[in-house]
């Protein structure tokens, strides 16, 4: 009785993690890819939602979260134009009132814009009609500067989600991207240099593998190029989210 007990107790804190969750998985190693477990994956499955892609597939996917403007978006968007890569920039709304420019010169530059939420709201504690209005003014005033008409790719607010969150915003038309490689690199204060960047996300590189990056990084910056440059020279590919596979 006792061990069923305890069973019944994993399998429901199992079902409390995947109802509310921060996103995580297990890190990629040595080509092999993330994993974020079966829960998980059958959950964002059910949903829609991605974070890698084919295990069979030299494929990556570079995706930025911008939430607002450092100095490191237009050496990012030099890098990207130089090597052909496209890139999915998900902003939020004080990106896109304090950068306008740098959103123009995305779309200009054959990127695409995300959703990433006006106000960084936790839409877990959020109602679904704040969670609509937040999503909306995005797109509103992404097609007012960019002429973008279509915002179908949604990153939610530090990765914070659950079955609600997912059910609602695919209704609305999007399609959640999380993603299977990070390291920590959004604090500007502590940057380590390129070197560190460049090991980091080459530790973990991956098949199929959808890759977010903070653009207030100066270590980003500084080490895309090369990091691009080697990962092509390793067979990978880099495609757009409207490609993924």
């Amino acid at each position: 009785m006792k061990k069923i007990i305890i069973a019944l107790m994993l399998v429901l804190l199992s079902f409390q993690t995947v109802a509310h969750a921060n996103w995580g998985f297990k890190r990629g190693n040595s080509e092999n890819q993330a994993d974020a477990g079966d829960a998980y994956n059958q959950l964002l499955e059910k949903y829609g939602a991605i974070y890698r892609g084919k295990a069979d597939k030299k494929v990556l996917y570079l995706t930025f979260d911008n939430g607002y403007e450092n100095g490191y978006t237009a050496p990012i968007l030099d890098t990207l134009k130089k090597q052909k890569v496209p890139a999915t920039f998900f902003v939020t709304g004080h990106y896109l009132e304090s950068a306008s420019d740098m959103v123009k010169r995305m779309v200009k530059e054959g990127h695409i814009i995300g959703n990433h939420s006006w106000s960084h709201l936790n839409y877990v504690t959020s109602s679904d009609e704040k969670i609509k209005e937040d999503l909306e003014k995005v797109k509103q005033k992404t097609e007012e500067l960019t002429g973008q008409k279509e915002m179908k790719y949604l990153r939610t607010p530090s990765g914070t989600f659950d079955e609600r969150v997912l059910s609602l915003t695919k209704d609305l038309g999007y399609q959640n991207v999380f993603w299977s490689l990070a390291y920590v690199d959004w604090e500007e204060s502590h940057q380590k240099g390129a070197d560190h960047a460049y090991d980091s996300i080459m530790k973990q590189i991956h098949p199929g593998a959808i890759i977010l990056l903070h653009s207030v990084s100066k270590d980003n910056a500084a080490c895309l190029d090369k990091l691009i440059t080697d990962l092509k020279k390793q067979g990978y590919k880099f495609k757009s989210l409207d490609d993924f596979e």
